[in-house]
């Protein structure tokens, strides 16, 4: 049975899509750009922006009863690859061991003018 997943801890839904969907022990969490839900706010410089987006993973997953050790899959959007040594040093913090499959890549731009947008995929062992 499909469950839609959503938490204030998180940026909501800037279009018509969920925030995550949970699936048979599966997580669909769709794309986190660095907007923090509290302020509304984008922090500046990649570093930041990476960090945001992360801790808006981390929400969706705690709001699900995921943690990131279920993490399978992520994809790694930026808007310049010249962002993406500042970028993994972030994500790496999160994934210190067994991290997921992962694909980054560049994009013309991502919603809001950010500079970085990850989706995740998880599996409840």
């Amino acid at each position: 049975m499909k469950k839609i997943i959503s938490t204030p801890d998180a940026p909501a839904a800037i279009g018509p899509y969920s925030q995550a969907i949970e699936v048979n022990g599966t997580l669909y969490i769709s794309g986190q750009i660095p907007l923090n839900p509290l302020t509304k706010e984008i922090p500046e410089g990649i570093t930041a922006q990476a960090e945001q987006v992360m801790k808006n993973i981390e929400a969706i997953l705690k709001a699900a009863g995921f943690g990131f050790d279920e993490v399978v899959k992520s994809t790694c959007f930026l808007t310049d690859m010249v962002n993406f040594k500042d970028m993994n040093e972030v994500y790496g913090r999160y994934y210190e061991t067994n991290p997921p499959a992962r694909a980054a890549f560049a994009v013309k731009e991502l919603p809001l003018g950010v500079l970085v947008e990850i989706e995740t995929i998880a599996v409840k062992s």
